[in-house]
């Protein structure tokens, strides 16, 4: 928490900004922390920015974290205890103190009133605050910034609207009802794509994981590939992998060619390449500083695109353990789980698919079957995905170029399917999950399939033998 030592009270104190100023601002903390249940829906909107006098930021702030933690809001009992001990100034505290016995005491009967034109106070807030970052780029003549403007004007406008996602259940019944009303975006894998009904569809986000080094880039790569000879337009977003190696990478899925031969071929991968051009989609590639970027930035490279005249269909993003809080969480994984959850809200709201991976933890490397709870970090993350696919292999299978995929989280159908040795070759960027061996419960089947597996091996010896 930011801590104000400035202690001298500024003009806005008693400025009054209207029936949205300084009157309001307080009428508006008193309801906040004294009714849980309108607090629960006007936390996640407003911001302690939007309040002009600095100790009401800090209440508010104090007011976020404590309901972030709790799920509830503390009593003015509470915000004096957590003034105590979060306030190192002894003359910030007792403006603090002052503020809450204030809002404590403000006396009004005008409740609805207060609540009714919340939303809007935010908005007249952030629109201000909008109006103050446009007014800059333009005095500053920042032309590579001009874009941004539209963003965040739209963004202001847009807080606190929540109609969009509300509707009547009879609605659109024809589309509804139809087979394929998902219109979902395949991965390639056949016998993944026939337990997610098709693939993905926009608004859905899917999750690899895999420990370090078995083939996260490959299969999110595989999958943009995919949708882009489809005629899907799709962005990929990489941040540790060099350009060349990614574009290499594709050139590979088409030509059949790995990597490191293709400049041996060059007429025959620029024929493939002339061809492949002449399907009607867009694949993007972008490379962007790790460890830098936020959601929120990510966003503004999507909108940048599509106001150049691109319609994204599907976002890939090689992983998003790069991408930062858009704030600061005490909790580190409640902020991991935050970014996962934007990476969601970012694909519902510019309606794409959204694929990304994440690192397995250490007990990963060496599973069979790398399950939810060898997540790294937060196991927050895994309760977001629509999907989750992980991958592991064992020295055996790195060497004989297969894997173990399951599917081990799905909200679009039945999960907990193992495909045992599918082939996964890195070099050539190939993979094959239908003629591998399934298992549901893979645990509950172990022992019959290591069995299964003695019989085959001294069956495959006899015949040798008689051979």
């Amino acid at each position: 928490m930011t801590i104000y030592n400035n202690t001298n009270m500024s003009n806005d104190m008693t400025e009054n900004f209207g029936y949205l100023g300084y009157v309001f601002q307080q009428k508006l903390l008193n309801i906040i922390i004294t009714d849980n249940s309108f607090a629960q829906s006007i936390l996640d909107v407003i911001k302690a920015k939007y309040f002009d006098n600095q100790y009401f930021r800090l209440i508010v702030q104090m007011i976020k974290e404590y309901y972030e933690t709790y799920e509830t809001t503390p009593s003015f009992d509470g915000l004096d205890q957590l003034t105590r001990l979060e306030i190192s100034s002894e003359m910030a505290r007792k403006c603090v103190f002052d503020m809450l016995k204030e809002i404590k005491d403000a006396s009004f009967e005008d409740h609805n009133f207060i609540k009714e034109k919340s939303i809007k106070f935010c908005k007249q807030q952030e629109l201000k605050k909008a109006i103050k970052k446009v007014e800059s780029i333009m005095e500053q003549g920042d032309f590579e910034s001009y874009d941004k403007c539209e963003e965040f004007i739209r963004d202001a406008i847009q807080i606190g609207e929540t109609d969009s996602n509300s509707f009547e259940v009879f609605n659109d019944l024809e589309e509804v009802l139809r087979e394929d009303y998902r219109h979902p975006i395949p991965t390639g894998l056949n016998g993944i794509d026939n337990l997610l009904n098709g693939g993905l569809a926009k608004g859905e986000i899917g999750v690899i994981l895999a420990p370090t080094g078995v083939g996260k880039t490959t299969i999110l790569t595989r999958f943009a590939n995919t949708a882009y000879n489809l005629g899907y337009n799709v962005l990929q977003i990489f941040f540790e992998d060099n350009p060349k190696i990614i574009q290499r990478k594709h050139f590979t899925c088409w030509t059949g060619i790995v990597p490191d031969e293709l400049s041996k071929h060059k007429e025959e991968v620029l024929k493939k390449a002339s061809e492949i051009k002449k399907n009607g989609g867009r694949l993007v590639l972008k490379k962007l500083p790790s460890d830098e970027l936020n959601i929120l930035q990510i966003k503004h490279q999507l909108r940048k695109l599509i106001s150049e005249g691109m319609k994204i269909d599907m976002v890939v993003i090689d992983y998003i353990d790069c991408v930062l809080p858009d704030r600061k969480h005490n909790d580190e994984w409640k902020g991991e789980g935050s970014v996962m959850r934007k990476f969601e809200g970012m694909c519902h709201e510019l309606n794409l698919v959204g694929w990304t991976a994440t690192q397995g933890n250490r007990s990963s490397i060496s599973s069979e079957v790398v399950t939810t709870d060898q997540m790294g970090g937060s196991i927050k993350k895994a309760q977001v995905g629509h999907v989750i696919i992980s991958v592991a292999k064992t020295l055996q299978q790195k060497e004989m170029g297969l894997a173990t995929i399951a599917l081990t989280k799905s909200r679009l159908g039945q999960d907990g399917i193992i495909f045992e040795n599918c082939k996964f070759d890195n070099s050539l960027l190939e993979i094959d999950t239908e003629q591998s061996q399934t298992f549901l419960g893979f645990e509950e089947d172990k022992t019959e399939r290591n069995r299964q597996r003695v019989l085959d091996a001294l069956q495959r010896r006899e015949r040798i033998v008689k051979q």
